[in-house]
């Protein structure tokens, strides 16, 4: 069995193969090329070379804010969704592993939120926002903040669940003797978790913390569903961002594109430089 499969490996991997090269490859490599075209749609193009790229940051000779705004927001958004969704769902994890009664419903109760769709899900969050906010003549577009940490809300609160299960499937994996002997040592609770349970960890903390990074930049739907954006487009993530230049804005489908090329790029480079320092810290098991 194992001499054959080693034979048509080929036959069974071509399907998945065709699938991911005409689904992705080769619509990311033609998004790249109409990045340097003025389109309106994918068959009607006309080479412009840098233009798009050059008209990023300038629209009409002056600074693009929206464009500069959107990133600095994002990276703040990014940087505090990462924090807390890792620690909290870190913290959950922790105390569903330690054999307490109702484990299993509380980890349920914990993931399904995962299950909801992001518009689906903002929706719900909007009502419940504005219902409370109504009582301050406010909504959740009242200001940036306002829909920022609104924005944070709805996003931890799905994504943690997921984030809990892959830490507890971390946790579980950490030799046990490893545990008793550093009790027998005299470890305390908290010495036992810096230098025992963190520490063997780390692929654990490495694969979290950049699916919440990557989940970060590219968030699109809770943001559209919940601000759209608004107030005065201060409340705009990148994903939107491009997407209001793709749609939004008649002839500007090549910098909608440009953008997000430079976006991609921006996302790999962080994620690689993450996913740099996080595996270099690793132990070995």
């Amino acid at each position: 069995m194992e001499k054959t499969t080693k034979k048509y490996w080929p036959l069974f991997v071509l399907p998945t193969m065709l699938a991911f090269i005409i689904g992705f490859i080769v619509p990311f490599v033609y998004g790249i090329f109409l990045s340097f075209c003025k389109f309106t749609t994918v068959t009607d193009w006309k080479w412009t070379g840098l233009l798009n790229y050059s008209r990023i940051f300038y629209v009409n000779g002056q600074l693009d804010t929206t464009f500069l705004h959107s990133i600095w927001y994002t990276c703040l958004f990014t940087a505090v969704t990462v924090v807390i969704i890792n620690v909290v769902a870190f913290a959950i994890a922790m105390a569903l592993t330690r054999g307490i009664k109702g484990t299993t419903f509380f980890r349920t109760a914990f993931f399904l939120p995962n299950l909801i769709g992001g518009i689906v899900l903002s929706y719900v969050w909007l009502m419940i926002f504005n219902a409370i906010l109504d009582d301050y003549s406010k909504t959740i577009v009242s200001t940036q903040w306002t829909a920022f940490w609104g924005l944070v809300i709805v996003v931890c609160w799905q994504q943690i669940g997921y984030m809990m299960i892959i830490y507890i499937a971390g946790i579980q994996n950490v030799p046990s003797d490893l545990i008793e002997a550093a009790k027998i040592d005299g470890a305390n609770n908290w010495q036992i978790l810096k230098n025992v349970i963190i520490p063997m960890l780390r692929p654990t903390i490495t694969i979290c913390t950049f699916l919440t990074l990557t989940n970060g930049f590219k968030l699109f739907d809770q943001n559209y569903a919940l601000t759209g954006g608004n107030p005065g487009k201060l409340s705009e993530l990148l994903a939107l961002n491009i997407y209001d230049t793709m749609y939004g804005t008649t002839g500007w489908q090549g910098v909608g594109q440009a953008k997000a090329v430079l976006f991609f790029i921006m996302v790999a480079v962080i994620a690689v430089i993450q996913n740099k320092i996080t595996t270099s810290k690793e132990v070995e098991r």
